[in-house]
């Protein structure tokens, strides 16, 4: 028994350990081109909006969108969409060392074993050694297997707008044979003015004849 409990505890931690490693070889985007589709609204109001778009993320720079579809209530294109996309420059802007989870930012616990469908994963619990830009509070899933991240779920440790009690963010990566294939998050920031803002976004990996 006591055997069988180290051999699971190794290979959690391994798990941990590869995907720790992993963050230092790619970037925080997934692919340099990819689409990305956000579904807004807010309730209160009673608004909606939607956006289609390709993204080309440069090393070193800002991310860069060509945007193919927008419509819906203008309230939501300029104070939720926009806004979004403004946030996601300004997080392309910090060091990737500064918002990595590892144990310099990251108090790290494990927290136990979950399924993924029909894949088991190792579920952490990450909270940040400082409330910073870019850090969240959260229970963090790998794939037992490959050590990718399957799941995040939590709030951002700081806000990043004076107007938002709190941001709860939930990211779901879809595997197929060991490589993300799809990344859906869903949002809801919690305003002081308006309510709840909710955003769904999907991205998927784009060739380059998606955007033209």
């Amino acid at each position: 028994m006591a055997q069988s409990a180290r051999r699971r505890t190794r290979g959690r931690q391994a798990v941990l350990q590869r995907f720790i490693t992993s963050q230092e070889k790619t970037s925080r985007w997934p692919w340099p081109l990819e689409t990305i589709e956000i579904e807004a609204s807010l309730p209160k109001l009673e608004k909606t909006g939607w956006l289609r778009a390709i993204r080309k993320v440069l090393p070193g720079e800002k991310p860069h969108y060509d945007f193919l579809e927008i419509s819906g209530d203008r309230t939501v294109k300029n104070l939720v969409i926009a806004r979004y996309i403004s946030a996601t420059e300004r997080a392309s802007a910090l060091p990737a060392s500064s918002v990595a989870i590892t144990p310099a930012n990251y108090e790290i616990h494990y927290a136990g074993r979950v399924c993924v469908g029909e894949r088991p994963a190792y579920a952490f619990r990450i909270t940040p050694r400082k409330k910073r830009e870019g850090l969240l509070n959260a229970v963090l899933w790998l794939d037992s297997e490959t050590g990718i991240a399957v799941r995040e779920s939590g709030y951002v440790a700081k806000s990043p707008s004076v107007f938002l009690k709190r941001v709860n963010l939930t990211r779901e990566n879809e595997l197929h044979n060991g490589t993300i294939e799809a990344r859906i998050t869903h949002i809801v920031a919690e305003t002081r003015l308006i309510g709840p803002a909710r955003l769904v976004i999907v991205e998927r990996p784009a060739s380059d004849e998606s955007g033209k």
